[in-house]
Parts: C-alpha cells; structure tokens; sequence
C-alpha cells in the first residue's frame, strides 16, 4: 500500500493577500489556482503564488493545521512564511512547463532579430 502525502499551504496574492488550503495533490492545486479553475476567494483576490507548504502523513493532521493556522492572526501567518520564504518567492516557480507560442507563417520571432 502506497502511502499518501497531504499538506497545508498557503497561496498570497502580490499584495500579499493570504489564503491557506489543505489538499493531497499540490500541484494540481497550486495549479487550479493559478488558471482560477474555480470561482472564489483566490480566483477574485489572484492568489496564485504557493509561499509555504507543510507535508503530512494523515489528512487529519493537515487539516488540523489548516484549521490552526486559520485561527492566526494575519501578523502571525505572516511570521510563519517570512521564516522560511522571507522574500515570498513562488515556490512552485519551474514546476509547470512553459507555454508554447504559436509563431503565424512568415512572420520572424522577434527575439531572433
């Protein structure tokens, strides 16, 4: 039997409006933030871009901490990602392939001039 991983996390808008989420596929979330798969609180205030993550073992302690952390003051949350991510980098930069550009016939790609 494989075992699962889940994790808390937060994702923060530039201006660094916070959401904190609890999933067992990261990248998948962290994706359909990033698209705004789905109406709501991320997709309105562009939250897109993961600055902390947490791993477990059981879905219960993540949720638990999910539920913890929501408690927080918003200072507090603040601490926690400024001690691991103190410039609030995307963490899940480079994780998802690039889009490719379509060229249109006969026209050169202005980055080769």
């Amino acid at each position: 039997m494989r075992e699962r991983t889940y994790f808390t996390y937060i994702v923060a808008s530039k201006s660094k409006t916070l959401y904190i989420g609890v999933t067992g596929d990261l990248m998948r979330r962290v994706f359909e933030h990033k698209h705004k798969a789905y109406p709501g609180f991320t997709a309105r205030y562009n939250c897109n871009r993961l600055v902390w993550f947490q791993r477990f073992s059981e879905v219960s302690a993540a949720i638990q901490r999910e539920k913890e952390l929501k408690g927080w003051t918003r200072a507090k949350k603040i601490v926690l990602v400024e001690a691991e991510n103190p410039t609030w980098e995307d963490l899940s930069e480079g994780w998802y392939a690039q889009s490719v550009q379509v060229q249109t016939p006969g026209k050169a790609d202005p980055s080769l001039r």
